[in-house]
């Protein structure tokens, strides 16, 4: 039986790990042909790796999504390998904590914004935001471009409806959420749904700093009525519902699979 995405091109940012790569794997186990974009490509690489022991069909690409240029030669290269775009799920993004960090900087946990220096602060703007809607326009103006209706999918955050103690991370989400809004109504004569996902908590490795830290972690457990985090595979099922033909009349909304934490 043809998957839900049989015959689509999807591109995927952050592909390299995570929620990304949930995305990349689940898409393509539905049938689409997937490049898999990530600063990492070694990560990017292994998610195409196991795309492609399933029998799907992928190519990696090394992204700094908060370049413009890169976004267009992303779009170039997909078009190039698979003829079209007809999906992008933008998962890319940071935290503010620094990678590989084991536990968060005390100058997060009080006055984040008063203590985040200011090039830290602007970086997670860069990747969370800029990188967001530059990989919205690039697909966005070749589906336009060629007549393709089509999906885009943004990755925000409950973060972008309350406020955490993330300080930049929220403020990039929030923008996020209202990008996704805008861009909704502007394509939506084109044929082309914009929509977003407001996770809560996931396990993933943006997440591990938090996870290590017991006393962080019982905090936002007992802010998650479910008790437990999301996994990966769940935020994947969500974007490929709003990919989906099921969701053909959904554009410009922001969906919260967060365990009961966002209920509004």
């Amino acid at each position: 039986m043809a998957g839900q995405l049989a015959g689509k091109v999807t591109i995927i940012t952050g592909a390299g790990s995570g929620i990304g790569r949930a995305c990349a794997l689940r898409f393509a186990a539905e049938g689409a042909r997937v490049c898999a974009a990530d600063m990492n490509l070694e990560g990017a690489a292994e998610t195409v790796h196991q795309i492609e022991v399933n029998g799907g069909q992928a190519f990696a690409v090394p992204i700094d999504t908060s370049d413009e240029a890169a976004n267009e030669e992303m779009v170039r290269r997909t078009v190039e390998a698979y003829g079209a775009v007809d999906c992008l799920v933008a998962a890319a993004g940071i935290s503010g904590i620094a990678q590989g960090a084991t536990a968060v900087p005390q100058a997060m946990l009080q006055f984040p914004v008063l203590n985040m220096p200011v090039a830290a602060f602007q970086r997670v703007i860069d990747v969370n935001l800029y990188g967001v809607l530059f990989s919205n326009r690039a697909a966005g103006r070749w589906m336009v471009a060629n007549r393709r209706p089509g999906a885009i999918v943004n990755l925000a955050s409950v973060m972008a409806k309350i406020p955490g103690r993330g300080g930049a991370y929220s403020v990039s989400k929030a923008g996020v959420h209202m990008l996704t809004k805008v861009l909704a109504q502007e394509l939506a004569p084109a044929g082309i749904r914009v929509n977003a996902i407001g996770p809560g908590f996931i396990e993933t490795p943006m997440t591990d700093p938090l996870r290590q830290d017991e006393a962080i972690f019982q905090r936002l457990m007992t802010q998650t009525p479910m008790g437990r985090m999301g996994r990966p595979e769940e935020i994947a099922a969500t974007a490929l519902f709003l990919c989906s033909d099921e969701a053909s009349y959904f554009t410009g909304e922001l969906l919260h699979p967060s365990g009961g934490m966002f209920v509004g």
